[in-house]
């Protein structure tokens, strides 16, 4: 009885990193969270414009699962910026953040790094982060790994 029990164990832990696709880019959009939140749900980080310790919240909201196609552009010196396309899952879930969170600031990092932090001003309903610079050449290749360019189908 055990064997055939062994068997089905590494046939579905071999199906499932089979159906893992590697990821080489690392997208994450974080909220800003309740500053009296203890420290399991949420973490402090510096703002970049204005300069305050602001509490986010340690769980990204968007990854780079929800991410599928995006568009780079030269922002000059050397930066890029983008815009990324979400899929379903990503789509309704920054709708539904945009909704809650008004007036709050979303936190985007790339490969690590804080990006940039946008302002929640409106409800966004279409499924596109923009990201006006802060991107490298290295970044943009990598995420060319990942996700297709807009208005080109995946292969």
């Amino acid at each position: 009885m055990k064997t055939p029990c062994v068997t089905a164990l590494a046939f579905v832990f071999l199906l499932q990193m089979a159906a893992a696709k590697g990821r080489h880019c690392m997208f994450r959009l974080h909220a800003e969270a309740n500053p009296r939140d203890t420290t399991v749900f949420a973490t402090s980080v510096r703002a970049q414009f204005s300069g305050k310790d602001i509490a986010i919240e340690k769980v990204a909201r968007i990854s780079e699962q929800d991410v599928v196609a995006f568009q780079p552009y030269p922002a000059g010196n050397g930066n890029y910026g983008a815009l990324f396309q979400l899929d379903d899952h990503g789509r309704i879930a920054l709708d539904a953040l945009s909704i809650e969170r008004r007036g709050g600031l979303l936190f985007v990092f790339i490969n690590g790094r804080a990006i940039t932090e946008l302002e929640i001003d409106k409800r966004v309903a279409d499924g596109k982060i923009y990201i006006a610079s802060g991107l490298t050449a290295a970044d943009i290749e990598l995420m060319k790994k990942d996700w297709h360019l807009l208005g080109e189908h995946k292969r």
